[in-house]
């Protein structure tokens, strides 16, 4: 309490001048403080609203590099000679009131795995959403399957599961929702349909770790659940992933696809294989980081959920900022990502971009979010190469890019921002100097709009 009203009286001492005060989250600051419009926007050489960095990530105590020491000490570097992976699988686990789960080397190898173990391969088709990270739609390229993209629901940023039904096929597998930003995907749409047409459901949870749907942690809703430990991820070991199920036979098949083939109930069976396989394990170095990462897990998050929500009354109320909304399902969001959607009819016509610039210069790191995977020149790329064009044929892969349209997409593209989970875990007096910002670009827009214009 005492750094909050210390940092916000610094910030009042540099931001007074004049008599006029300013009212942030319909409370007037006290102090004497210029109101936005009276400020000269930061990129155009005026003060920016904030100087302090935002909390660094990720976090680092010194019990974790008591853990990591531990591992390097004795030697014991890789599964198989060492406790800490098998022991964070059984913390992990319970923590997502699972049955099962498997470490990975990240979580790319975990949606990998389960598609292997789902026996994903040539000639099927797996839908997914065209708003997330590349490897959602690589893992089934990787397994020769066609990604279908179903578009994008333009209020939550999830994929639309009332447009799902229409891009299945007899071809259709697979679904792969993706629980984005941490908020969660139509879980009951999904599964719903999946069942009605026989589909596997693999839940992509990367970056929802402690999310709910209806009370139940996301990933425990489909056949499988995968979850990244990525550097940026609100559970970090630089790299590391999970699988969690309670399908005992479909992760003996994910365990022996992770480790080259071999079965899961024989681990030391030497040089024996059952099936295919790959080696995506996780070190003990992860395993060890991963233990004590999760004991500040909930707290993190707890601290994310208030200042998000403190957050989105305050951007609410501005015009032209659409903060993502949440389904009604969603009973817990974890904030991996803090997005929103930006008008620029209510900022004088200022592109999303220089909008972005103007708020970089106030100090408010910022990002334009993804562009539309369905129209990355990779995805053409990988299917006109001799394989996909082998097993699939040149007519079914340009009808194929027919049927990938995404409109709604291109416009969530075109619109989206987004602040990253840590700055979501500083001081409620942060989310003030965040709106702030977004208000004084938006009263000083006409010139900003006018500069643009001149250069």
């Amino acid at each position: 309490m005492w750094r909050a009203t210390f940092r916000r009286r610094q910030f009042l001492k540099k931001t007074t001048l004049g008599t006029a005060g300013f009212a942030i989250g319909g409370a007037t600051m006290d102090g004497l403080a210029r109101s936005e419009s009276d400020q000269k926007l930061a990129i155009l050489g005026g003060e920016p609203i904030r100087k302090d960095p935002f909390p660094a990530w990720p976090i680092i105590e010194a019990r974790d590099e008591k853990a990591w020491l531990e591992v390097l000490r004795a030697r014991h570097w890789f599964r198989g000679n060492g406790d800490m992976v098998s022991r964070f699988e059984g913390e992990f686990g319970r923590l997502m009131g699972s049955k099962e789960c498997l470490a990975t080397a990240n979580g790319t190898s975990a949606l990998l795995a389960s598609l292997a173990a789902l026996g994903i391969g040539p000639g099927d088709e797996v839908l997914v959403p065209p708003y997330t990270f590349v490897a959602t739609v690589n893992v089934v390229l990787l397994h020769h399957a066609l990604p279908v993209f179903v578009d994008t629901d333009l209020d939550t940023f999830q994929m639309d599961a009332t447009k799902l039904e229409a891009a299945i096929t007899e071809k259709t597998r697979c679904v792969i929702p993706v629980h984005l930003g941490g908020s969660a995907a139509d879980l009951d749409t999904i599964r719903s349909l999946s069942k009605k047409h026989g589909l596997s459901v693999v839940e992509d949870a990367c970056q929802a770790h402690l999310a709910e749907w209806r009370n139940r942690k996301v990933g425990t809703w489909g056949h499988t659940g995968c979850f990244s430990f990525q550097v940026s991820k609100n559970l970090s070991s630089g790299e590391g992933g999970a699988i969690v199920s309670d399908d005992s036979e479909l992760m003996d098949r994910c365990y022996s696809f992770h480790t080259n083939g071999r079965a899961r109930n024989r681990p030391s069976a030497g040089f024996a294989y059952v099936r295919n396989g790959a080696n995506l394990r996780m070190t003990e170095f992860q395993g060890a980081l991963l233990l004590q990462q999760m004991l500040r897990l909930d707290e993190q998050s707890r601290t994310r959920e208030q200042n998000a929500e403190y957050l989105t009354r305050q951007l609410s109320e501005i015009p032209g900022i659409h903060p993502a909304r949440q389904l009604p399902g969603c009973t817990r969001n974890a904030y991996h990502l803090y997005m929103f959607r930006y008008d620029p009819s209510h900022f004088s016509g200022v592109p999303r971009d220089r909008f972005l610039d103007a708020l970089r210069a106030e100090g408010i790191p910022c990002s334009p979010g993804y562009s539309p995977l369905n129209q990355e020149p990779f995805l053409k790329e990988a299917l006109h190469s001799r394989g996909f064009q082998a097993v699939y044929g040149r007519p079914r892969i340009e009808e194929y890019f027919k049927r990938i349209s995404c409109p709604v997409n291109d416009r969530l593209c075109r619109e989206a921002v987004w602040f990253t989970q840590p700055m979501l875990l500083g001081a409620r007096s942060d989310m003030d100097q965040i709106a702030q910002a977004i208000r004084k670009i938006q009263s000083a827009s006409s010139e900003l709009s006018r500069q643009q214009s001149e250069t």
